[in-house]
């Protein structure tokens, strides 16, 4: 039976040739997501870190995103985040921070009626997050992906050694930055769905780095002989298949969701994209040779015979 094959049983790729080319690479895209953290004055943070309002409206006809924002001029909300939450909702965030709830929504009404009949809409929702709410979720959301990464380390430190680890989280902070980077650069807003969006480019990272660390690992005992320099081109070869199979996947469910999934998902979705090609970048080109730099720092317990 005959079947696609995205890359050839004997393909023999230099990729730890390239080591210091993508490191360089990957240095120079997060010293400009740094700057432009620096630019921006930090990330731009939702609602859920910086803290604000958040309003949730339900029209009878699907609302005119450009209608509302002019109405709500007359209030002093032109600067708010209006997204749509399914065909007939959207959803308000002003970075005012009001105590009076109650005020807030009287005035949204008031705005809204000049261009909507009454009955025309209804106000589902309102909340607020003080600055103090935000703080404490911007340090949660920090320990979340720190203690993911330690977890991670200490269990590839234990499945394989203490250098695998260390090349897998190498290989995971540089996801991260590298994200973050982009997002910066795009002045994209931060909030608590970017911070899951992180952790999964994280576990999606990690998987394809184990598959490579165990093909390496597999390698080595069989071939003895070989430069551990070869012995990772050999196994990044023979599990690259695999890498791009499951990346496309991946890759093809969330173009999907970029373009079909609506504003409220588009941040999630477009922080999944930029870290699954930067996961496979890291995977191929940063975590492996990293194992191999350690190699010539501290040698393993396997001898390479000549």
């Amino acid at each position: 039976m005959a079947y696609m094959e995205f890359v050839k049983p004997n393909t023999q790729i230099d990729f730890v040739r390239w080591m210091k080319a993508t490191t360089i690479v990957s240095v120079v895209i997060i010293l400009i997501g740094i700057a432009s953290i620096v630019w921006h004055g930090g990330l731009n943070y939702g609602i859920d870190f910086a803290g604000g309002s958040l309003v949730q409206i339900k029209f009878k006809e699907e609302p005119q995103i450009d209608t509302i924002r002019s109405t709500f001029k007359m209030i002093g909300l032109e600067n708010s985040i209006i997204q749509t939450y399914g065909s007939h909702e959207i959803v308000v965030r002003t970075p005012e921070v009001r105590a009076d709830l109650k005020g807030l929504e009287a005035k949204i009404e008031t705005s809204l009626s000049t261009a909507y009949p009454a009955g025309g809409f209804v106000i589902q929702r309102t909340e607020v997050v003080g600055p103090k709410v935000g703080k404490e979720l911007t340090k949660k959301a920090l320990l979340a992906i720190i203690f993911s990464w330690i977890g991670i380390l200490v269990y590839v430190g234990f499945r394989f050694e203490f250098r695998y680890a260390l090349g897998g989280i190498i290989a995971l902070v540089h996801d991260v930055l590298v994200t973050l980077s982009i997002f910066s650069l795009m002045n994209k807003e931060f909030d608590l769905n970017i911070v899951a969006a992180l952790l999964t480019i994280i576990g999606f990272s990690i998987n394809d780095t184990i598959v490579i660390f165990d093909r390496i690992r597999e390698n080595a005992r069989k071939n003895i002989r070989m430069e551990l320099r070869d012995v990772i081109n050999l196994s990044v070869n023979q599990t690259l298949s695999r890498t791009i199979l499951t990346s496309l996947t991946v890759f093809m469910v969330l173009i999907v969701l970029f373009f079909f999934g609506g504003s409220v998902i588009h941040n999630f979705a477009f922080t999944l994209l930029v870290g699954t090609v930067a996961g496979v970048y890291s995977t191929v080109f940063i975590a492996s040779p990293i194992v191999l730099l350690f190699e010539k720092i501290k040698p393993s317990a396997i001898t390479r015979k000549k």
